[in-house]
Protein backbone atom coordinates (compact mmCIF):
# COMPACT_ATOMS: atom_id res chain seq x y z
CA UNK A 1 0.00 0.00 0.00
CA UNK A 2 1.50 3.47 -0.87
CA UNK A 3 0.72 6.72 1.04
CA UNK A 4 1.73 9.63 0.60
CA UNK A 5 2.59 11.67 4.30
CA UNK A 6 1.25 14.84 4.65
CA UNK A 7 4.65 15.13 6.72
CA UNK A 8 7.55 17.40 5.75
CA UNK A 9 10.33 16.25 3.79
CA UNK A 10 12.75 14.86 6.75
CA UNK A 11 14.63 11.76 7.39
CA UNK A 12 13.83 9.23 10.05
CA UNK A 13 17.59 9.89 11.62
CA UNK A 14 16.18 13.80 12.26
CA UNK A 15 13.02 12.80 13.34
CA UNK A 16 14.10 10.23 16.22
CA UNK A 17 17.04 13.04 16.54
CA UNK A 18 14.55 15.81 17.23
CA UNK A 19 12.17 13.77 19.10
CA UNK A 20 14.98 12.26 21.34
CA UNK A 21 16.41 16.42 21.97
CA UNK A 22 12.35 16.95 22.32
CA UNK A 23 11.96 13.98 25.04
CA UNK A 24 15.26 14.65 26.81
CA UNK A 25 14.84 18.65 27.18
CA UNK A 26 10.91 17.68 28.66
CA UNK A 27 12.25 15.22 31.38
CA UNK A 28 15.15 17.94 32.71
CA UNK A 29 12.69 21.35 31.95
CA UNK A 30 10.33 21.60 34.96
CA UNK A 31 6.88 22.12 34.33
CA UNK A 32 5.69 25.20 33.01
CA UNK A 33 3.18 27.35 34.49
CA UNK A 34 0.51 26.80 31.13
CA UNK A 35 0.92 22.63 32.00
CA UNK A 36 0.31 23.31 36.03
CA UNK A 37 -2.51 25.51 35.54
CA UNK A 38 -4.22 23.25 33.06
CA UNK A 39 -3.38 20.35 35.14
CA UNK A 40 -5.23 22.48 38.17
CA UNK A 41 -7.98 23.01 35.99
CA UNK A 42 -8.64 19.79 35.29
CA UNK A 43 -8.88 18.62 38.64
CA UNK A 44 -11.24 21.26 39.47
CA UNK A 45 -13.43 20.30 36.72
CA UNK A 46 -13.29 16.81 37.58
CA UNK A 47 -14.26 17.95 41.21
CA UNK A 48 -17.18 19.68 41.03
CA UNK A 49 -18.15 17.06 38.54
CA UNK A 50 -18.52 14.14 40.38
CA UNK A 51 -18.80 15.43 43.70
CA UNK A 52 -22.67 16.60 42.08
CA UNK A 53 -25.80 14.96 44.15
CA UNK A 54 -29.00 14.79 42.85
CA UNK A 55 -30.69 15.07 39.19
CA UNK A 56 -27.61 16.03 37.87
CA UNK A 57 -25.13 14.28 39.15
CA UNK A 58 -23.02 11.42 36.83
CA UNK A 59 -24.19 8.13 37.34
CA UNK A 60 -21.04 6.61 38.17
CA UNK A 61 -20.72 4.46 41.48
CA UNK A 62 -19.48 6.28 44.53
CA UNK A 63 -16.37 3.83 45.30
CA UNK A 64 -15.33 4.23 41.23
CA UNK A 65 -15.07 8.07 41.28
CA UNK A 66 -11.71 8.22 42.79
CA UNK A 67 -10.19 5.94 40.25
CA UNK A 68 -11.95 8.13 37.35
CA UNK A 69 -10.43 11.28 38.85
CA UNK A 70 -7.16 9.78 38.58
CA UNK A 71 -7.07 8.20 35.92
CA UNK A 72 -8.61 11.13 33.62
CA UNK A 73 -5.99 13.39 35.50
CA UNK A 74 -3.38 10.92 34.90
CA UNK A 75 -3.84 10.87 31.25
CA UNK A 76 -4.02 14.90 30.76
CA UNK A 77 -0.50 14.87 32.53
CA UNK A 78 0.69 11.67 29.82
CA UNK A 79 -1.53 13.08 27.03
CA UNK A 80 -2.48 16.77 27.28
CA UNK A 81 -3.96 16.42 23.77
CA UNK A 82 -6.46 14.66 25.66
CA UNK A 83 -9.00 16.57 27.81
CA UNK A 84 -11.88 15.21 30.19
CA UNK A 85 -15.34 16.97 29.66
CA UNK A 86 -19.10 15.97 29.83
CA UNK A 87 -21.31 15.02 27.62
CA UNK A 88 -24.55 13.46 26.56
CA UNK A 89 -24.21 9.87 25.35
CA UNK A 90 -26.45 7.99 23.43
CA UNK A 91 -26.17 4.10 23.79
CA UNK A 92 -27.46 1.45 21.28
CA UNK A 93 -30.99 0.54 22.58
CA UNK A 94 -31.76 4.47 22.77
CA UNK A 95 -30.61 5.34 26.21
CA UNK A 96 -29.21 8.58 26.87
CA UNK A 97 -26.96 9.38 29.74
CA UNK A 98 -24.52 12.44 30.95
CA UNK A 99 -21.07 10.70 30.87
CA UNK A 100 -17.96 11.81 31.26
CA UNK A 101 -15.20 11.72 28.21
CA UNK A 102 -11.44 12.27 27.56
CA UNK A 103 -11.53 14.31 23.91
CA UNK A 104 -9.16 15.20 21.93
CA UNK A 105 -5.99 13.46 19.54
CA UNK A 106 -3.83 10.86 20.28
CA UNK A 107 -0.43 10.44 18.70
CA UNK A 108 0.42 7.63 16.14
CA UNK A 109 3.95 6.73 14.70
CA UNK A 110 3.87 6.02 11.18
CA UNK A 111 6.64 5.64 8.68
CA UNK A 112 8.87 7.65 11.07
CA UNK A 113 6.50 10.66 11.19
CA UNK A 114 3.97 11.44 14.18
CA UNK A 115 0.27 12.11 13.93
CA UNK A 116 -2.88 12.98 15.76
CA UNK A 117 -6.06 10.81 15.08
CA UNK A 118 -9.16 12.69 17.14
CA UNK A 119 -10.42 10.33 19.44
CA UNK A 120 -13.29 10.25 22.26
CA UNK A 121 -13.24 7.87 24.77
CA UNK A 122 -16.31 7.86 26.98
CA UNK A 123 -15.98 6.36 30.66
CA UNK A 124 -19.37 4.42 30.20
CA UNK A 125 -21.67 3.86 33.81
CA UNK A 126 -19.75 0.46 34.97
CA UNK A 127 -16.43 2.44 34.62
CA UNK A 128 -13.78 1.27 35.85
CA UNK A 129 -14.75 -1.95 36.41
CA UNK A 130 -15.68 -2.13 32.99
CA UNK A 131 -13.42 -0.97 29.95
CA UNK A 132 -14.42 2.54 28.17
CA UNK A 133 -15.95 2.80 24.55
CA UNK A 134 -12.89 4.19 22.57
CA UNK A 135 -14.56 6.34 19.40
CA UNK A 136 -12.78 8.01 16.86
CA UNK A 137 -14.08 11.03 15.50
CA UNK A 138 -12.75 11.92 11.81
CA UNK A 139 -13.54 14.92 10.78
CA UNK A 140 -15.12 16.53 7.40
CA UNK A 141 -11.46 16.08 5.87
CA UNK A 142 -10.83 12.34 7.09
CA UNK A 143 -12.15 9.04 6.48
CA UNK A 144 -12.48 5.79 8.33
CA UNK A 145 -10.17 3.12 6.42
CA UNK A 146 -13.02 0.70 5.08
CA UNK A 147 -12.44 -2.78 6.93
CA UNK A 148 -9.83 -1.86 9.35
CA UNK A 149 -9.69 -4.58 11.80
CA UNK A 150 -9.54 -2.84 14.94
CA UNK A 151 -12.03 -0.11 14.05
CA UNK A 152 -15.66 -0.20 12.87
CA UNK A 153 -17.00 2.11 9.94
CA UNK A 154 -18.82 3.86 12.68
CA UNK A 155 -15.25 5.04 14.30
CA UNK A 156 -15.99 2.50 17.43
CA UNK A 157 -12.92 0.92 18.67
CA UNK A 158 -13.91 -3.33 18.55
CA UNK A 159 -13.17 -4.22 22.11
CA UNK A 160 -12.90 -7.82 21.34
CA UNK A 161 -10.09 -7.06 18.89
CA UNK A 162 -8.45 -4.88 21.45
CA UNK A 163 -6.56 -6.85 23.43
CA UNK A 164 -6.26 -4.23 26.30
CA UNK A 165 -9.94 -4.04 25.99
CA UNK A 166 -10.78 -7.45 26.15
CA UNK A 167 -8.85 -8.24 28.78
CA UNK A 168 -9.43 -5.11 30.91
CA UNK A 169 -8.66 -6.02 34.40
CA UNK A 170 -9.57 -3.27 37.42
CA UNK A 171 -7.72 -1.97 38.91
CA UNK A 172 -4.74 -2.34 37.16
CA UNK A 173 -6.05 -1.16 33.62
CA UNK A 174 -5.97 2.40 33.43
CA UNK A 175 -6.37 5.15 30.48
CA UNK A 176 -3.09 5.77 30.02
CA UNK A 177 -2.33 2.59 29.35
CA UNK A 178 -4.89 1.99 26.84
CA UNK A 179 -3.99 5.14 24.89
CA UNK A 180 0.08 3.51 24.51
CA UNK A 181 -2.03 0.26 23.67
CA UNK A 182 -3.69 1.51 20.90
CA UNK A 183 -0.83 3.90 19.75
CA UNK A 184 1.37 0.75 18.15
CA UNK A 185 -1.66 -1.23 16.49
CA UNK A 186 -2.53 2.19 14.52
CA UNK A 187 0.50 3.08 13.81
CA UNK A 188 1.25 0.34 11.97
CA UNK A 189 -2.12 0.21 10.43
CA UNK A 190 -3.63 3.72 10.67
CA UNK A 191 -7.49 3.53 11.09
CA UNK A 192 -7.83 7.32 9.30
CA UNK A 193 -6.60 8.89 5.94
CA UNK A 194 -7.52 12.52 4.18
CA UNK A 195 -10.38 12.43 1.92
CA UNK A 196 -9.24 11.44 -1.43
CA UNK A 197 -9.50 15.22 -4.02
CA UNK A 198 -10.57 14.76 -7.53
CA UNK A 199 -8.00 16.87 -8.47
CA UNK A 200 -4.55 15.63 -8.94
CA UNK A 201 -2.11 16.85 -5.78
CA UNK A 202 1.86 16.64 -5.15
CA UNK A 203 3.25 14.79 -2.58
CA UNK A 204 2.77 18.20 -0.51
CA UNK A 205 -0.54 17.47 1.67
CA UNK A 206 -3.22 20.24 1.80
CA UNK A 207 -3.69 21.70 5.53
CA UNK A 208 -4.95 19.58 8.17
CA UNK A 209 -7.89 20.48 10.24
CA UNK A 210 -7.68 21.89 13.91
CA UNK A 211 -9.02 20.00 17.07
CA UNK A 212 -9.93 21.86 20.06
CA UNK A 213 -9.81 21.13 23.01
CA UNK A 214 -12.51 22.09 26.45
CA UNK A 215 -9.80 24.20 28.43
CA UNK A 216 -7.64 25.11 25.69
CA UNK A 217 -9.50 26.94 23.15
CA UNK A 218 -7.62 25.79 20.19
CA UNK A 219 -5.12 23.44 19.38
CA UNK A 220 -2.46 22.59 16.94
CA UNK A 221 -3.06 21.18 13.53
CA UNK A 222 -4.21 17.63 14.18
CA UNK A 223 -2.08 15.81 11.69
CA UNK A 224 -3.47 12.32 9.84
CA UNK A 225 -1.92 10.17 7.08
CA UNK A 226 -3.14 10.49 3.79
CA UNK A 227 -5.74 8.07 1.90
CA UNK A 228 -4.11 5.63 -0.30
CA UNK A 229 -2.83 6.79 -3.42
CA UNK A 230 -4.62 5.52 -6.58
CA UNK A 231 -4.01 5.41 -10.45
CA UNK A 232 -6.10 6.92 -12.72
CA UNK A 233 -8.94 6.83 -9.89
CA UNK A 234 -8.63 3.20 -10.40
CA UNK A 235 -11.40 1.66 -8.13
CA UNK A 236 -8.74 -1.85 -7.80
CA UNK A 237 -7.99 -2.11 -3.89
CA UNK A 238 -4.38 -2.03 -3.11
CA UNK A 239 -1.94 -5.26 -1.45
CA UNK A 240 -0.37 -5.36 1.43
CA UNK A 241 2.84 -6.07 1.60
CA UNK A 242 3.25 -9.24 2.97
CA UNK A 243 5.97 -8.86 5.50
CA UNK A 244 4.61 -5.58 7.18
CA UNK A 245 1.15 -8.04 7.20
CA UNK A 246 3.06 -10.65 8.93
CA UNK A 247 5.09 -8.22 11.03
CA UNK A 248 1.59 -6.79 11.66
CA UNK A 249 0.00 -10.14 13.16
CA UNK A 250 3.33 -11.28 14.98
CA UNK A 251 2.91 -7.74 17.04
CA UNK A 252 -0.55 -8.46 17.31
CA UNK A 253 -0.35 -12.26 18.60
CA UNK A 254 2.43 -10.72 20.59
CA UNK A 255 0.47 -8.27 22.34
CA UNK A 256 -2.71 -10.41 22.62
CA UNK A 257 -0.42 -12.72 24.35
CA UNK A 258 1.07 -10.60 27.31
CA UNK A 259 -2.36 -9.01 27.77
CA UNK A 260 -3.99 -12.61 28.34
CA UNK A 261 -1.07 -13.82 30.43
CA UNK A 262 -1.23 -10.34 32.49
CA UNK A 263 -5.11 -11.06 32.46
CA UNK A 264 -4.55 -14.75 34.08
CA UNK A 265 -1.67 -14.12 36.33
CA UNK A 266 -4.21 -11.01 37.66
CA UNK A 267 -7.30 -13.63 38.02
CA UNK A 268 -4.37 -16.28 39.71
CA UNK A 269 -3.95 -13.64 42.26
CA UNK A 270 -7.11 -12.25 43.12
CA UNK A 271 -8.14 -16.06 43.81
CA UNK A 272 -4.60 -16.66 45.71
CA UNK A 273 -6.34 -12.64 47.50
CA UNK A 274 -9.28 -14.36 48.30
CA UNK A 275 -8.25 -17.35 49.65
CA UNK A 276 -5.87 -15.31 52.01
CA UNK A 277 -8.81 -13.11 53.03
CA UNK A 278 -11.11 -16.11 53.75
CA UNK A 279 -8.13 -17.59 56.03
CA UNK A 280 -8.16 -14.27 57.91
CA UNK A 281 -11.59 -14.04 58.45
CA UNK A 282 -11.73 -17.66 60.09
CA UNK A 283 -8.57 -16.37 61.91
CA UNK A 284 -10.52 -13.73 63.09
CA UNK A 285 -13.04 -15.64 64.32
CA UNK A 286 -10.81 -18.27 66.22
CA UNK A 287 -8.79 -15.28 67.64
CA UNK A 288 -12.72 -14.02 68.97
CA UNK A 289 -13.40 -17.97 70.43
CA UNK A 290 -9.92 -18.09 71.86
CA UNK A 291 -10.32 -14.35 73.64
CA UNK A 292 -14.26 -15.56 74.78
CA UNK A 293 -12.76 -18.16 76.16
CA UNK A 294 -9.87 -16.81 78.25
CA UNK A 295 -12.38 -14.67 79.37
CA UNK A 296 -14.62 -17.17 80.86
CA UNK A 297 -11.45 -18.90 81.89
CA UNK A 298 -10.59 -15.61 83.50
CA UNK A 299 -13.41 -15.39 85.46
CA UNK A 300 -13.88 -18.95 87.05
CA UNK A 301 -10.18 -18.66 88.26
CA UNK A 302 -11.79 -15.36 90.21
CA UNK A 303 -14.38 -17.25 91.46
CA UNK A 304 -12.99 -20.19 92.74
CA UNK A 305 -10.28 -18.00 94.51
CA UNK A 306 -13.27 -16.21 95.96
CA UNK A 307 -14.63 -19.59 96.96
CA UNK A 308 -11.23 -20.29 98.35
CA UNK A 309 -10.93 -17.24 100.51
CA UNK A 310 -14.82 -18.13 101.73
CA UNK A 311 -13.79 -21.96 102.92
CA UNK A 312 -10.04 -20.45 104.71
CA UNK A 313 -12.14 -17.88 106.55
CA UNK A 314 -14.62 -20.82 107.36
CA UNK A 315 -11.78 -22.82 108.27
CA UNK A 316 -10.20 -20.36 110.21
CA UNK A 317 -13.66 -20.24 112.20
CA UNK A 318 -14.03 -23.21 113.28
CA UNK A 319 -10.45 -24.17 114.08
CA UNK A 320 -10.98 -20.78 116.67
CA UNK A 321 -13.76 -22.90 117.58
CA UNK A 322 -12.18 -26.15 118.32
CA UNK A 323 -9.78 -23.97 119.95
CA UNK A 324 -11.94 -22.56 122.31
CA UNK A 325 -13.80 -25.81 123.03
CA UNK A 326 -11.25 -27.88 123.47
CA UNK A 327 -12.64 -28.74 126.91
CA UNK A 328 -16.34 -29.48 125.68
CA UNK A 329 -14.63 -31.94 123.18
CA UNK A 330 -12.70 -33.25 125.40
CA UNK A 331 -16.21 -34.36 127.12
CA UNK A 332 -17.65 -35.47 124.47
CA UNK A 333 -14.97 -38.03 123.78
CA UNK A 334 -14.81 -39.30 127.81
CA UNK A 335 -18.88 -39.94 127.05
CA UNK A 336 -20.40 -36.33 128.55
CA UNK A 337 -24.27 -36.68 128.32
CA UNK A 338 -26.19 -34.93 125.32
CA UNK A 339 -28.58 -32.81 127.45
CA UNK A 340 -26.11 -31.21 129.06
CA UNK A 341 -24.46 -29.89 125.70
CA UNK A 342 -26.84 -27.48 124.42
CA UNK A 343 -27.96 -25.08 126.98
CA UNK A 344 -31.35 -22.58 126.01
CA UNK A 345 -30.73 -19.32 126.03
CA UNK A 346 -33.34 -18.66 128.90
CA UNK A 347 -36.37 -19.88 130.98
CA UNK A 348 -39.06 -20.04 128.32
CA UNK A 349 -36.83 -21.78 125.51
CA UNK A 350 -36.02 -24.33 128.27
CA UNK A 351 -39.56 -24.59 129.26
CA UNK A 352 -40.41 -24.92 125.63
CA UNK A 353 -37.21 -27.74 125.31
CA UNK A 354 -38.64 -29.86 127.96
CA UNK A 355 -42.34 -29.71 126.68
CA UNK A 356 -41.52 -30.68 123.44
CA UNK A 357 -39.14 -33.81 124.32
CA UNK A 358 -42.13 -34.65 127.04
CA UNK A 359 -44.89 -34.38 124.19
CA UNK A 360 -42.73 -36.30 122.06
CA UNK A 361 -41.40 -39.40 124.70
CA UNK A 362 -45.50 -39.78 125.07
CA UNK A 363 -45.72 -40.34 121.53
CA UNK A 364 -43.24 -42.97 121.19
CA UNK A 365 -44.81 -44.60 124.50
CA UNK A 366 -48.01 -44.53 123.05
CA UNK A 367 -46.79 -46.36 119.73
CA UNK A 368 -44.94 -48.82 121.88
CA UNK A 369 -48.17 -49.68 123.62
CA UNK A 370 -50.19 -49.78 120.30
CA UNK A 371 -47.56 -53.17 119.06
CA UNK A 372 -47.49 -54.14 122.89
CA UNK A 373 -51.66 -54.81 122.36
CA UNK A 374 -51.36 -56.15 118.92
CA UNK A 375 -49.18 -58.75 120.18
CA UNK A 376 -51.17 -59.33 123.23
CA UNK A 377 -48.90 -58.55 125.44
CA UNK A 378 -50.81 -56.52 127.66
CA UNK A 379 -54.48 -56.01 128.33
CA UNK A 380 -56.83 -53.90 126.09
CA UNK A 381 -58.41 -52.37 129.75
CA UNK A 382 -54.84 -51.92 130.63
CA UNK A 383 -53.71 -50.26 127.81
CA UNK A 384 -57.02 -47.63 127.86
CA UNK A 385 -56.08 -46.85 130.74
CA UNK A 386 -52.52 -46.16 130.30
CA UNK A 387 -53.27 -44.26 127.04
CA UNK A 388 -56.12 -42.08 128.46
CA UNK A 389 -53.45 -40.64 130.91
CA UNK A 390 -50.59 -40.36 128.84
CA UNK A 391 -53.19 -38.53 126.33
CA UNK A 392 -54.20 -35.70 128.88
CA UNK A 393 -50.20 -34.96 129.97
CA UNK A 394 -49.76 -34.88 126.36
CA UNK A 395 -52.55 -32.14 126.50
CA UNK A 396 -50.94 -30.21 128.72
CA UNK A 397 -47.40 -30.40 127.33
CA UNK A 398 -48.76 -29.35 124.12
CA UNK A 399 -50.66 -26.82 125.28
CA UNK A 400 -47.65 -25.38 127.13
CA UNK A 401 -45.11 -25.88 123.94
CA UNK A 402 -47.91 -23.85 121.93
CA UNK A 403 -48.08 -20.78 124.87
CA UNK A 404 -44.62 -20.91 124.93
CA UNK A 405 -44.01 -20.25 121.13
CA UNK A 406 -46.77 -17.71 121.41
CA UNK A 407 -44.97 -15.87 123.57
CA UNK A 408 -41.62 -16.12 122.11
CA UNK A 409 -43.27 -14.97 118.51
CA UNK A 410 -45.46 -11.96 120.11
CA UNK A 411 -41.86 -11.27 122.08
CA UNK A 412 -40.34 -11.13 118.52
CA UNK A 413 -42.64 -9.30 116.88
CA UNK A 414 -42.85 -6.39 120.11
CA UNK A 415 -38.99 -6.15 119.46
CA UNK A 416 -38.95 -5.88 115.37
CA UNK A 417 -41.80 -3.01 115.92
CA UNK A 418 -39.33 -1.10 118.54
CA UNK A 419 -36.18 -1.25 116.02
CA UNK A 420 -38.27 -0.08 113.28
CA UNK A 421 -39.71 2.85 115.32
CA UNK A 422 -36.08 3.45 116.72
CA UNK A 423 -35.34 4.00 112.63
CA UNK A 424 -38.25 5.59 111.71
CA UNK A 425 -37.85 8.36 114.75
CA UNK A 426 -34.25 8.47 113.83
Amino acid sequence: MTLFLSEEKTTEQGTSSRLSKSIGAAAMAPPSPVSESISQQVQQFLTNSLSQRGPPALPYAEDGKGHIRQHLVALTEAFPSLRPRSASFTHNDGRSAHLLQAEGTMPISFRGAVYHLPVAIWLLESYPRRPPAVYLTPTRDMLVKPGHSLVDPSGLVREDTVPYLSSWVFPASNLVDLVRSLSSPFGIDPPLYTRPSHTPSSPTPSPSPSFSSPYSGGGGPARFPPPPSSQAHSSARPTDDPSEVYRRNAISKILGSVHADMAALHRSREAEMEGLFSTQAELRRRQKVLAHGLREMIEEKEGLEQQLQFVLMNSDLLEGWVRENQELCRRCHDGVDLDDVFEPVDGLSRQMTECTAADMAIEDTIYALDKAVQEGTIAFDSYLRTVRTLSREQFFHRATAAKGRATLVHAQVTSMAARVQQYVSH
